[in-house]
C-alpha cells in the first residue's frame, strides 16, 4: 500500500487490486461510455475479474485501486515495457516503467483530478531509483489524454499500432519530471 498526503485534495492511497473484491467496482468504471479508450466497454463483470486475475498473476504487470480519503476513484496499472506488447513498437531502455490511468470520482470530488494525482503516480513509480522514464500509449482517438500528458511534461515520439488501438508513444524522464516536481523519494 503506497499513501501521499496530496495538499487541498486529501490523502491519496494505493492498494492493490483484489480481482474478486474489486471487480464489479472496475467493471461500472470500465464499462462507462466516457472511458471507451481503456477498451472493456463491452465486457461482463466477470471477464474483468479474469483480466484483474490474469494481472495479477503476472510480476511484471500491476494493478492498483485508487483511493482519495478512502473513496476510491479509479484505477492506476503499471508494467514493464519488455514483457508488454508495447515494447515490441520500440526500443525499451534500462529503466523503462509503462503505466496506464482510468479515473472515474464521484460526485464532490475536484475536477482537474488527473493533473493532482498524475504527479503523485510518477512519484510512486520513481521511488526506485532504477525507474528513470515513465512510458504511455494513449489512444491516439483520446485528445483529452493526449492534451494532459503535454502539460505533465511527457514528449511524444512516434504514433504505434497495437492490437487495439493506434497509439500515441510518449515518454517523461526523470530529469523533467524532477525539474518540474523536485526529486521523488526514495523509500527507506
Amino acid at each position: 500500500m503506497h499513501l501521499e498526503k496530496i495538499p487541498d485534495i486529501g490523502t491519496l492511497t494505493l492498494e492493490p487490486v483484489d480481482p474478486a473484491a474489486h471487480a464489479e467496482l472496475l467493471h461500472a468504471w470500465v464499462t462507462q461510455p466516457r472511458n471507451v479508450y481503456w477498451g472493456m466497454g463491452a465486457y461482463t463483470v466477470e471477464e474483468v475479474r479474469e483480466v484483474y486475475a490474469f494481472l495479477d498473476g503476472l510480476t511484471t504487470h500491476h494493478a492498483w485501486l485508487i483511493r482519495l480519503d478512502d473513496e476510491p476513484v479509479g484505477i492506476f496499472q503499471s508494467y514493464e515495457p519488455a514483457a508488454d506488447p508495447v515494447g515490441e513498437r520500440y526500443e525499451v531502455r534500462p529503466g523503462d516503467i509503462g503505466m496506464h490511468l482510468l479515473l472515474s470520482p464521484g460526485p464532490g470530488v475536484p475536477r482537474g483530478l488527473a493533473a493532482t494525482v498524475g504527479p503523485a503516480l510518477v512519484r510512486f513509480l520513481l521511488r526506485d531509483p532504477a525507474l528513470t522514464r515513465v512510458v504511455v500509449e494513449p489512444d491516439v482517438r483520446n485528445g483529452l489524454a493526449l492534451r494532459r500528458m503535454l502539460l505533465s511534461g511527457f514528449t511524444f515520439a512516434e504514433e504505434i499500432d497495437l492490437a487495439e488501438k493506434r497509439a500515441q508513444l510518449a515518454f517523461l524522464t526523470r530529469e523533467r519530471f524532477e525539474a518540474d516536481h523536485g526529486p521523488a523519494p526514495v523509500p527507506a
